[in-house]
Protein backbone atom coordinates (compact mmCIF):
# COMPACT_ATOMS: atom_id res chain seq x y z
CA UNK A 1 0.00 0.00 0.00
CA UNK A 2 1.60 3.54 -0.68
CA UNK A 3 2.28 5.54 2.00
CA UNK A 4 1.97 9.04 -0.26
CA UNK A 5 -1.51 10.41 0.26
CA UNK A 6 -3.16 12.45 -2.51
CA UNK A 7 -3.54 16.11 -2.43
CA UNK A 8 -6.93 16.30 -4.58
CA UNK A 9 -8.20 13.48 -2.28
CA UNK A 10 -7.34 15.60 1.53
CA UNK A 11 -8.49 18.79 -0.13
CA UNK A 12 -12.06 17.17 -1.05
CA UNK A 13 -12.25 16.09 2.81
CA UNK A 14 -11.24 19.30 4.15
CA UNK A 15 -14.34 20.68 1.74
CA UNK A 16 -16.67 17.97 2.65
CA UNK A 17 -15.82 18.51 6.22
CA UNK A 18 -16.39 22.29 6.43
CA UNK A 19 -19.53 21.73 4.27
CA UNK A 20 -21.11 19.63 5.94
CA UNK A 21 -22.46 17.14 2.91
CA UNK A 22 -21.36 15.71 -0.22
CA UNK A 23 -24.22 17.88 -1.86
CA UNK A 24 -22.78 20.77 -0.41
CA UNK A 25 -19.15 20.06 -1.07
CA UNK A 26 -20.09 19.34 -5.04
CA UNK A 27 -20.58 22.98 -5.85
CA UNK A 28 -17.41 24.34 -3.98
CA UNK A 29 -15.20 21.13 -5.94
CA UNK A 30 -17.10 21.43 -9.28
CA UNK A 31 -17.76 17.78 -8.91
CA UNK A 32 -20.66 15.77 -8.78
CA UNK A 33 -22.23 14.33 -5.45
CA UNK A 34 -20.71 10.56 -6.67
CA UNK A 35 -17.62 11.67 -8.02
CA UNK A 36 -16.70 13.30 -4.53
CA UNK A 37 -18.29 9.90 -2.63
CA UNK A 38 -15.57 7.98 -4.81
CA UNK A 39 -13.00 10.22 -4.25
CA UNK A 40 -13.59 9.92 -0.34
CA UNK A 41 -13.58 5.44 -0.82
CA UNK A 42 -10.48 6.15 -2.16
CA UNK A 43 -9.02 8.20 0.86
CA UNK A 44 -10.53 5.58 2.95
CA UNK A 45 -9.20 2.84 1.55
CA UNK A 46 -5.25 4.43 1.00
CA UNK A 47 -5.98 5.11 4.65
CA UNK A 48 -7.08 2.03 6.02
CA UNK A 49 -10.04 3.70 8.17
CA UNK A 50 -13.33 5.24 7.96
CA UNK A 51 -13.02 8.85 7.34
CA UNK A 52 -16.57 10.16 7.94
CA UNK A 53 -19.80 8.87 9.71
CA UNK A 54 -22.81 9.15 7.18
CA UNK A 55 -26.14 10.18 8.58
CA UNK A 56 -29.43 11.93 7.79
CA UNK A 57 -28.50 15.43 8.41
CA UNK A 58 -25.18 15.15 6.53
CA UNK A 59 -21.68 13.64 7.31
CA UNK A 60 -19.38 13.78 9.80
CA UNK A 61 -15.62 13.21 10.68
CA UNK A 62 -14.80 10.04 12.55
CA UNK A 63 -11.64 10.62 14.56
CA UNK A 64 -9.64 9.39 12.38
CA UNK A 65 -11.41 11.80 9.97
CA UNK A 66 -10.36 14.73 11.90
CA UNK A 67 -6.62 14.24 12.80
CA UNK A 68 -6.42 13.65 9.10
CA UNK A 69 -8.13 17.04 8.54
CA UNK A 70 -5.39 18.44 10.55
CA UNK A 71 -2.39 17.13 9.11
CA UNK A 72 -4.39 17.36 4.99
CA UNK A 73 -4.61 21.51 6.19
CA UNK A 74 -0.94 21.52 7.10
CA UNK A 75 -0.37 19.73 4.09
CA UNK A 76 -2.23 21.82 1.49
CA UNK A 77 -0.84 24.82 2.74
CA UNK A 78 2.86 23.95 2.53
CA UNK A 79 1.75 22.81 -0.80
CA UNK A 80 0.64 25.90 -1.82
CA UNK A 81 3.36 28.17 -0.23
CA UNK A 82 5.87 25.95 -2.52
CA UNK A 83 3.77 26.61 -5.43
CA UNK A 84 3.61 30.17 -5.05
CA UNK A 85 7.61 30.29 -4.39
CA UNK A 86 8.10 28.42 -7.96
CA UNK A 87 5.95 31.21 -9.12
CA UNK A 88 8.27 33.34 -7.47
CA UNK A 89 5.13 34.94 -5.27
CA UNK A 90 5.82 36.27 -1.95
CA UNK A 91 3.15 37.91 0.09
CA UNK A 92 4.12 41.16 1.84
CA UNK A 93 3.43 43.61 3.19
CA UNK A 94 0.94 45.57 6.00
CA UNK A 95 -2.95 43.83 5.72
CA UNK A 96 -5.72 44.86 7.87
CA UNK A 97 -8.13 42.50 8.83
CA UNK A 98 -10.95 42.78 10.45
CA UNK A 99 -13.42 39.81 11.61
CA UNK A 100 -16.50 39.63 13.19
CA UNK A 101 -16.07 38.23 16.74
CA UNK A 102 -18.44 35.22 15.96
CA UNK A 103 -16.42 34.02 13.38
CA UNK A 104 -15.02 30.32 14.71
CA UNK A 105 -13.44 31.57 17.50
CA UNK A 106 -11.87 28.29 18.30
CA UNK A 107 -10.02 27.54 15.18
CA UNK A 108 -9.63 31.46 14.06
CA UNK A 109 -6.09 31.92 16.24
CA UNK A 110 -4.76 28.42 14.28
CA UNK A 111 -5.68 29.57 11.17
CA UNK A 112 -4.27 33.22 11.21
CA UNK A 113 -1.11 31.57 12.78
CA UNK A 114 -0.90 29.39 9.90
CA UNK A 115 -0.82 31.82 7.44
CA UNK A 116 1.89 33.97 9.42
CA UNK A 117 3.78 31.00 9.21
CA UNK A 118 3.05 30.39 5.51
CA UNK A 119 4.01 33.67 4.64
CA UNK A 120 6.28 35.21 7.00
CA UNK A 121 6.86 38.52 5.07
CA UNK A 122 3.12 39.78 5.22
CA UNK A 123 2.58 41.46 8.15
CA UNK A 124 -1.01 40.30 9.03
CA UNK A 125 -3.08 43.03 12.08
CA UNK A 126 -6.07 41.71 12.88
CA UNK A 127 -9.09 43.44 14.76
CA UNK A 128 -12.46 42.06 16.29
CA UNK A 129 -15.32 44.22 15.12
CA UNK A 130 -18.98 43.93 14.81
CA UNK A 131 -20.37 42.62 11.68
CA UNK A 132 -22.89 45.93 11.48
CA UNK A 133 -19.24 47.47 11.60
CA UNK A 134 -17.69 46.15 9.12
CA UNK A 135 -19.96 46.36 6.26
CA UNK A 136 -20.17 50.38 7.69
CA UNK A 137 -16.95 50.87 7.18
CA UNK A 138 -15.87 48.80 4.03
CA UNK A 139 -15.68 50.88 1.56
CA UNK A 140 -13.83 53.70 4.02
CA UNK A 141 -10.24 52.32 4.35
CA UNK A 142 -10.54 51.68 7.84
CA UNK A 143 -9.24 47.90 7.37
CA UNK A 144 -8.52 46.00 3.95
CA UNK A 145 -10.46 42.73 4.50
CA UNK A 146 -13.33 42.16 6.57
CA UNK A 147 -14.87 38.91 7.66
CA UNK A 148 -18.57 39.79 8.78
CA UNK A 149 -21.87 37.90 9.53
CA UNK A 150 -25.40 38.12 7.99
CA UNK A 151 -28.50 37.05 8.98
CA UNK A 152 -30.56 34.67 6.56
CA UNK A 153 -34.07 35.68 7.43
CA UNK A 154 -36.18 33.40 5.10
CA UNK A 155 -38.88 36.35 4.31
CA UNK A 156 -35.85 38.77 2.61
CA UNK A 157 -33.25 36.69 1.49
CA UNK A 158 -29.44 38.50 0.63
CA UNK A 159 -29.12 39.91 -2.67
CA UNK A 160 -25.26 39.59 -3.48
CA UNK A 161 -25.27 39.10 -7.08
CA UNK A 162 -22.54 41.01 -8.35
CA UNK A 163 -21.55 42.33 -5.13
CA UNK A 164 -18.19 41.21 -5.14
CA UNK A 165 -18.58 39.11 -1.74
CA UNK A 166 -17.03 36.11 -1.04
CA UNK A 167 -19.23 33.63 0.42
CA UNK A 168 -17.21 31.58 3.21
CA UNK A 169 -19.51 28.94 4.96
CA UNK A 170 -23.46 28.94 5.93
CA UNK A 171 -24.28 27.69 9.80
CA UNK A 172 -26.78 27.17 11.93
CA UNK A 173 -28.03 29.41 14.75
CA UNK A 174 -28.95 27.65 17.90
CA UNK A 175 -30.39 28.50 21.50
CA UNK A 176 -27.49 27.06 23.48
CA UNK A 177 -26.80 26.33 27.40
CA UNK A 178 -23.90 24.82 29.34
CA UNK A 179 -24.29 21.07 29.61
CA UNK A 180 -24.79 21.71 33.30
CA UNK A 181 -27.54 23.86 32.94
CA UNK A 182 -30.99 23.42 34.33
CA UNK A 183 -33.92 25.24 33.43
CA UNK A 184 -36.04 26.06 36.49
CA UNK A 185 -39.77 25.63 35.54
CA UNK A 186 -41.08 27.86 38.61
CA UNK A 187 -39.47 30.77 37.32
CA UNK A 188 -41.72 31.42 34.03
CA UNK A 189 -39.08 33.45 32.45
CA UNK A 190 -35.84 32.42 30.20
CA UNK A 191 -32.72 33.72 31.77
CA UNK A 192 -30.47 34.98 29.02
CA UNK A 193 -26.91 35.81 28.83
CA UNK A 194 -26.41 38.39 25.68
CA UNK A 195 -23.95 40.92 24.15
CA UNK A 196 -24.44 44.72 24.48
CA UNK A 197 -27.41 45.82 22.06
CA UNK A 198 -24.66 47.36 19.68
CA UNK A 199 -24.76 43.17 18.30
CA UNK A 200 -27.43 42.54 15.49
CA UNK A 201 -27.31 39.24 16.69
CA UNK A 202 -28.76 39.72 20.35
CA UNK A 203 -30.91 42.31 19.00
CA UNK A 204 -32.54 39.74 16.60
CA UNK A 205 -32.88 37.24 18.90
CA UNK A 206 -34.52 39.15 21.38
CA UNK A 207 -36.81 40.36 18.75
CA UNK A 208 -37.98 36.57 17.76
CA UNK A 209 -38.48 35.90 21.27
CA UNK A 210 -40.89 39.51 21.71
CA UNK A 211 -42.29 37.81 18.41
CA UNK A 212 -43.04 34.45 19.63
CA UNK A 213 -44.61 35.74 23.26
CA UNK A 214 -41.37 33.94 25.01
CA UNK A 215 -40.91 36.06 28.34
CA UNK A 216 -37.22 36.09 29.48
CA UNK A 217 -35.07 37.95 31.63
CA UNK A 218 -31.61 39.06 30.83
CA UNK A 219 -29.54 37.50 33.11
CA UNK A 220 -25.58 38.93 32.22
CA UNK A 221 -24.65 41.33 29.80
CA UNK A 222 -21.40 40.29 28.33
CA UNK A 223 -18.29 42.43 26.60
CA UNK A 224 -17.48 40.01 24.17
CA UNK A 225 -17.70 36.38 22.79
CA UNK A 226 -15.06 35.37 25.48
CA UNK A 227 -16.96 36.76 28.07
CA UNK A 228 -20.50 35.65 26.89
CA UNK A 229 -19.00 32.02 26.73
CA UNK A 230 -17.62 32.15 30.78
CA UNK A 231 -20.98 33.61 31.45
CA UNK A 232 -22.58 30.51 29.99
CA UNK A 233 -20.28 27.95 31.75
CA UNK A 234 -21.33 29.51 34.91
CA UNK A 235 -24.56 28.56 34.49
CA UNK A 236 -26.13 31.84 34.21
CA UNK A 237 -28.17 31.41 31.38
CA UNK A 238 -29.19 30.45 27.64
CA UNK A 239 -27.45 32.31 25.00
CA UNK A 240 -28.01 32.68 20.86
CA UNK A 241 -25.17 31.71 19.12
CA UNK A 242 -23.81 30.12 15.71
CA UNK A 243 -22.82 26.68 15.62
CA UNK A 244 -19.14 27.00 15.28
CA UNK A 245 -19.26 29.96 18.46
CA UNK A 246 -20.55 27.57 20.38
CA UNK A 247 -18.41 26.69 23.49
CA UNK A 248 -17.04 23.30 24.55
CA UNK A 249 -19.11 22.51 27.32
CA UNK A 250 -21.96 23.97 25.88
CA UNK A 251 -24.81 22.27 23.43
CA UNK A 252 -27.68 23.30 21.54
CA UNK A 253 -31.36 22.94 23.18
CA UNK A 254 -32.97 21.16 20.28
CA UNK A 255 -36.58 20.78 20.57
CA UNK A 256 -36.77 22.89 23.76
CA UNK A 257 -40.70 23.57 24.14
CA UNK A 258 -41.36 27.68 23.65
CA UNK A 259 -37.91 28.14 21.72
CA UNK A 260 -38.71 29.47 18.68
CA UNK A 261 -37.03 28.71 15.34
CA UNK A 262 -33.61 30.37 14.13
CA UNK A 263 -32.49 30.70 10.36
CA UNK A 264 -28.81 30.07 9.46
CA UNK A 265 -26.41 32.77 9.21
CA UNK A 266 -23.76 33.48 6.25
CA UNK A 267 -20.22 34.48 6.82
CA UNK A 268 -18.42 36.39 4.49
CA UNK A 269 -15.64 38.42 2.82
CA UNK A 270 -16.07 41.77 2.05
CA UNK A 271 -15.69 42.60 -1.94
CA UNK A 272 -12.73 44.54 -3.16
CA UNK A 273 -11.86 48.33 -3.10
CA UNK A 274 -11.12 50.04 -6.04
CA UNK A 275 -7.68 50.56 -6.44
CA UNK A 276 -6.13 48.23 -3.54
CA UNK A 277 -3.05 47.14 -3.87
CA UNK A 278 -2.81 43.71 -5.51
CA UNK A 279 -1.20 41.90 -2.52
CA UNK A 280 -4.60 42.60 -1.10
CA UNK A 281 -6.06 40.94 -3.76
CA UNK A 282 -3.99 37.73 -3.45
CA UNK A 283 -4.28 37.73 0.53
CA UNK A 284 -8.33 37.72 -0.12
CA UNK A 285 -8.30 35.11 -2.27
CA UNK A 286 -5.95 33.15 0.25
CA UNK A 287 -8.08 33.40 3.17
CA UNK A 288 -11.24 32.32 1.21
CA UNK A 289 -9.42 29.07 0.93
CA UNK A 290 -8.26 28.92 4.69
CA UNK A 291 -11.15 30.23 6.37
CA UNK A 292 -13.32 28.69 4.37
Amino acid sequence: MSRILDLELLNTLVVVSNAGSLSAAAPRLYRSQSAISEQVRKLEQACGVSLLARGKAGVSLTPAGERLVGHAQKLLSLSDAAWRDMQGAQLTGDLRLAITDYFRPHTLPIIIRRIREQFPQLRLHVCVRKSAWIEHEANAGSFDIGVSMTILHTAHPPNDAGSGRIRLRREPLHWVADNSFVLAAATGRLPLVVLPDTCSLQRFALHTLDAHGVAYSVEQIASDIGSLHLALAAGLGIACLNASAIPPTAAPLEGHAGLPALPDVEFSLAPSRAGEPPFVSDVRDLLAAHLG
